[in-house]
């Protein structure tokens, strides 16, 4: 069993989720049970997915798990394109996102590749 706090990917992913709530909380008020809500839901996914695979035996729930991860992160990904585009979102603030996106996405493929070499 790994402590997923101690895993860098998770730490990336746990200060993502924390600064698209900061961002949200600006988003317009008819957008809480929309695009706030999915957004906040899909980035909350990513180091929940990271967490409970540490919690699984075995490398390939482990991937699994990291691959699920990887999943939301490619939907915070669009979701933030939607954002920006919808001009909820500033473009500074969306390409600081967008870029930690990016980063955690390639870690997790990383891992993936590290824990089960063949893919």
């Amino acid at each position: 069993m790994r402590n997923f706090r101690e895993l860098k990917v998770w730490q990336k992913a746990h200060q993502l989720v924390l600064n698209i709530y900061k961002i949200t909380r600006h988003f317009p008020e008819d957008e809480r049970f929309g695009l706030v809500s999915q957004i906040r839901r899909a980035a909350a996914s990513i180091p929940t997915n990271i967490a409970e695979g540490c919690g699984r035996q075995g490398n390939r729930d482990f991937a699994h798990f990291l691959s699920m991860a990887a999943g939301s992160a490619s939907e915070v990904d669009y979701q933030l394109l939607l954002a920006r585009d919808l001009t909820y979102l500033p473009v500074e603030n969306y390409q600081e996102c967008q870029a930690a996106v990016e980063e955690i996405r390639r870690m997790l493929y990383a891992f993936i590749r590290k824990l089960i070499p063949e893919t």
